[in-house]
């Protein structure tokens, strides 16, 4: 019998085949790692902005709930040098001061920016340290006159505190969040004198340019309205990037390809609104 010794391989199109479905293979694995790693990233961004988001709303939520607190009975308010019942009448009824409020500062105080711009959101009420935990020179645990600024520089929400009485002392400013593309306020108002409605809701809401009209008629801001436009930390594209409405202005599309958010809450001062029904009375 004949044996044969002839050893049969791959034919050529048998090879070209094979390679051509291992770099098909190859191909869709490369894909959804990709795909896989995309996710991920941009899973990371939308965590990432949610907490920012959280944490500035909570932030400026507990800030500004003691807006409007003056207590001439609390112990640990410092009355050295001060009338204390001429002060606490001047924060109850400026419990969101104007530019002019202030003879040492006229520029303090609440503003509106122009065109869409950020606006600035001024505070004031009785506490231990203002909005970066600094005491103004106060002793420890001792209560003064706090007046709180918030604004947009660049790109970072900060705040600046000041010493009420005198508008000096240390007031550096304190970034309270990066990647703030856009900070906008608005105020809850009361009802005039004349309207005799003595409930302390807010009846509208409105800019920081219509207040000084409304308080000289007797309205009185009893909540404020808050609106934050974050940038995701994360260079995850996103494209087309979708317009943004917050509060009253006008709807606005960043320029950048990335991952926003825009957070909104509104606070009620229980202490003004406590106040204006007391005055009704």
């Amino acid at each position: 019998m004949k044996h044969s010794n002839t050893q049969q391989g791959f034919s050529l199109v048998e090879l070209m085949i094979t390679l051509a479905l291992g770099l098909i293979i190859s191909g869709a694995l490369i894909q959804i790692m990709v795909g896989n790693n995309i996710t991920e990233r941009l899973n990371q961004a939308v965590a990432s902005v949610q907490e920012s988001g959280r944490f500035i709303i909570s932030r400026l939520r507990n800030d500004l709930l003691m807006t409007g607190r003056y207590d001439i009975l609390a112990p640990a308010l410092n009355r050295n040098g001060v009338d204390v019942a001429v002060e606490a009448a001047f924060v109850q009824n400026h419990p969101v001061p104007l530019p002019g409020d202030f003879i040492n500062d006229a520029s303090v105080g609440a503003i509106e920016g122009t065109s869409g711009a950020n606006d600035t959101l001024v505070v004031s009420f009785q506490g231990v340290t203002d909005c970066s935990g600094v005491n103004q020179g106060y002793g420890a645990n001792e209560e003064f006159f706090v007046v709180n600024q918030y604004f947009v520089s660049g790109t970072s929400l900060q705040c600046r505190g000041f010493d009420g009485r005198n508008l000096v002392g240390t007031n550096l400013a304190y970034t309270l969040l990066d990647d703030v593309y856009s900070f906008q306020v608005q105020y809850g108002v009361t009802n005039t004198f004349a309207s005799q409605d003595n409930s302390s809701v807010p009846v509208s809401f409105v800019t920081a340019d219509r207040l000084a009209a409304l308080r000289a008629g007797g309205s009185q801001v009893v909540a404020i309205r808050i609106a934050v436009l974050i940038r995701a930390d994360s260079d995850v594209n996103i494209d087309p990037v979708p317009s943004f409405k917050l509060l009253d202005e006008t709807a606005i599309q960043p320029s950048q390809k990335r991952l926003f958010k825009q957070f909104e809450t509104t606070i009620t001062l229980r202490n003004v609104k406590n106040f204006i029904r007391s005055r009704n009375i």
